[in-house]
């Protein structure tokens, strides 16, 4: 089992940056790839970010490549997702997700979410 619990949601303005930090627990985590998916009101949920366990590689959606990063901090038992520039159209429930799917098609385990509202 994997427990995931989110935290470093809030409402900022066009523009701004911030992070988002995902704790986990559980005796494996560490040996589940890890990712950020948000879903926004009246939208289907879509994949942001996903780091594989090692932390070697990372995967972003078209939408936030260069403007995301996603890390993780093993000794921390934390993932983070980094924001910058973040838009209106991006308000959404971010939540964490864990799965050892190679594809990262099929998540696992999830956090409750933290809520963005980005205002114009």
């Amino acid at each position: 089992q994997v427990q995931l619990v989110e935290s470093g949601g809030g409402l900022v303005q066009a523009g701004d940056s911030l992070r988002l930090s995902c704790a986990a627990s559980g005796r494996t985590w560490d040996t589940y790839a890890m990712g950020w998916l948000r879903q926004g009101p009246g939208k289907e949920r879509e994949f942001v970010a996903a780091i594989s366990w090692s932390g070697t590689s990372t995967y972003y959606a078209d939408s936030v490549k260069g403007l995301f990063t996603i890390s993780r901090d093993k000794a921390k038992n934390t993932v983070y997702l980094h924001m910058n520039s973040l838009q209106p159209e991006e308000t959404a429930v971010y939540s964490c997700s864990a799965t050892n799917d190679c594809g990262l098609q099929n998540w696992y385990y999830w956090g409750k979410g933290t809520q963005v509202t980005v205002s114009t």
